[in-house]
């Protein structure tokens, strides 16, 4: 029988199908829509994403493409100019455990609550006697004090909505230079290039600071702005390995977002992660740049303080590893022993 088998296999269409099939509504459809979604994904990665600023960018000292759009626009994230304080009986606020951010000068000490600054992120005071503004990265977990006066005039500063290595980028109203708040430098504008001195600052839990500063003042709630400041916008960023920006630096010796603490003396840089502190007694005796320091670790609330032989406090920073190494690529490693 000559019968004809059927085929297991249907017949490959013929080019002028495959082409009636594309160039239909439909397939058009289709293709658009893939399009649109891959070029949004690129977006979303982080594709394309070089800052489209106001900022005067013609002076510069890092990189432009490597300046992002951090989300919200200029003073999208209102910096506190006036800050208001309120007693510590009166920050009822507060929990024992809250994070705060403690600066001591002279005979005057003030808690900033990390949960007031995680949106604000900058707040201009005067403390002591001194011009200061304190400053607070969420998404690198730096709280940093600065000396707000420069070249003898006092500034104030806002938050530019950019960021540069993941870390807030910062601009001065005066002048509308960027400034880096791990880099402490101008990086963009008229006073590119200008240090800013920092201040030692503590980064602990509000019950320790309340312990050591009884008649401390605390950044009151009523900032000017509506906030619910409950509400912690970056819960679970800390635990994750994820990061929101790219970082031109990476070193897995550590998570991500391993807290360690970072410190700066005669131009040499060493951190020092709680894995590794937590191995050892405290305090701590190192040498760094040629000087002998001191760190003094409380593990229980999860703050260092540093000092140097003479018992001074040294600045010091309080970060996650990949923040610190970043900027500090060639930064020493304390291990324990």
């Amino acid at each position: 029988m000559n019968e004809t088998q059927p085929s297991l296999f249907p017949a490959a269409p013929s080019r002028n199908t495959l082409w009636i099939h594309i160039t239909s509504p439909r397939w058009r459809w289709i293709l658009f829509v893939g399009v649109g979604a891959v070029l949004i994904l690129a977006v979303w990665l982080g594709f394309g994403r070089s800052a489209k600023t106001q900022f005067d960018l013609t002076r510069y000292n890092i990189p432009l493409d490597q300046i992002v759009e951090g989300g919200p626009a200029k003073d999208g994230i209102p910096a506190i100019l006036a800050p208001r304080f309120v007693t510590a009986n009166d920050a009822t606020y507060l929990a024992n455990k809250d994070r705060v951010l403690g600066l001591s000068l002279g005979t005057e000490a003030k808690a900033y609550p990390i949960k007031i600054l995680n949106w604000h992120e900058v707040v201009n005071d005067r403390v002591g006697g001194k011009d200061v503004f304190i400053s607070y990265c969420p998404l690198c977990g730096t709280g940093m004090a600065f000396d707000s006066t420069i070249n003898g005039r006092p500034h104030t500063f806002g938050v530019s909505g950019l960021v540069y290595q993941s870390n807030v980028l910062i601009y001065d109203h005066q002048t509308e230079s960027l400034w880096s708040q791990i880099g402490m430098q101008a990086v963009t504008g008229p006073l590119t290039g200008e240090k800013l001195t920092p201040i030692f600052l503590e980064h602990t839990t509000w019950s320790e600071w309340h312990t050591a500063h009884p008649t401390t003042l605390v950044l009151s709630t009523k900032t000017g702005s509506f906030r619910n400041y409950d509400r912690d916008p970056y819960i679970g960023y800390a635990e994750n390995r994820e990061l929101f920006f790219d970082t031109a630096h990476f070193d897995p010796r550590y998570h991500p977002k391993e807290w360690v603490v970072g410190i700066e003396l005669n131009g040499v840089t060493k951190a020092y992660a709680f894995s590794e502190i937590k191995k050892v007694r405290s305090p701590i005796h190192d040498q760094l740049g040629g000087q002998a320091i001191t760190i003094h670790a409380d593990l229980q609330a999860r703050s260092v303080s540093v000092t140097d032989a003479t018992g001074r406090p040294l600045p010091s920073v309080m970060a996650y590893w990949f923040a610190w190494y970043t900027f500090h690529p060639k930064t020493e490693i304390f291990t324990a022993h």
